[in-house]
């Protein structure tokens, strides 16, 4: 039988701590969340391996690395509201869950977000709503946020989302830069986005963030 406590702790100590993240909510959360069961059930040995879980149609869960990083940039603290946008099978949103005071988890697959509802459900965490809507538009009806994680890469963020942001509010977004990745966080300050770099890291660009061709007559 696999020993997925022992996995976790592995995952926190090899691949967290390593990384600098060393703040006690994400390390807690991190320890005490099965990741496991937020994964498909054909990729459950794979679940604490350091990269991204791929879902197809370029979709993914984000390597535990890349996430313990935006949630220490992004400071999420106790008080939040966050939007989580895509949260695929709930893994993030269950993170986040153990350190904000409530989580909006938007997913536009319908399968993704019925078996995440189901999942946190089971799991007893109650202070996540799933939401099943496009990722792009986000949950407007339940924000404004005080932090905003993007849960995959994107060329452009879209301005729908940006607006659900509070003033002093962050977001935190993977940046496709060519082959590169940079996961940047936005500040909201006097109702502008200022964007400064945090770290570098990759997934794929989820469906809707790809940048618009520019029209050329």
């Amino acid at each position: 039988m696999t020993d997925f406590a022992k996995r976790r702790m592995m995952m926190v100590d090899n691949q967290i701590r390593p990384s600098d993240v060393t703040k006690f909510p994400i390390i807690d959360a991190m320890l005490n969340v099965p990741r496991e069961i937020y994964v498909p059930a054909s990729r459950r040995e794979a679940a604490y391996v350091g990269e991204n879980i791929e879902l197809g149609g370029g979709r993914c869960i984000v390597e535990p690395r890349t996430l313990a990083k935006m949630l220490d940039a992004a400071d999420v603290q106790p008080g939040d509201l966050v939007l989580d946008v895509g949260c695929a099978l709930g893994y993030s949103s269950a993170i986040l869950a153990c350190m904000a005071e409530a989580v909006v988890a938007v997913e536009e697959d319908a399968d993704m977000a019925r078996e995440a509802a189901d999942t946190l459900s089971d799991q007893g965490v109650d202070n996540v709503a799933v939401v099943e809507a496009p990722l792009t538009e986000g949950a407007p009806k339940h924000g404004p946020y005080d932090v905003i994680i993007v849960e995959g890469a994107v060329q452009e963020v879209p301005q729908a989302l940006l607006d659900q942001l509070n003033e002093g509010g962050r977001i935190a977004c993977l940046f496709q830069e060519g082959t590169l990745g940079v996961c940047r966080i936005g500040y909201q300050i006097d109702g502008r986005i200022s964007w400064r770099f945090a770290f570098n890291a990759s997934a794929p660009v989820l469906p809707g963030f790809a940048r618009q061709p520019a029209f050329v007559f």
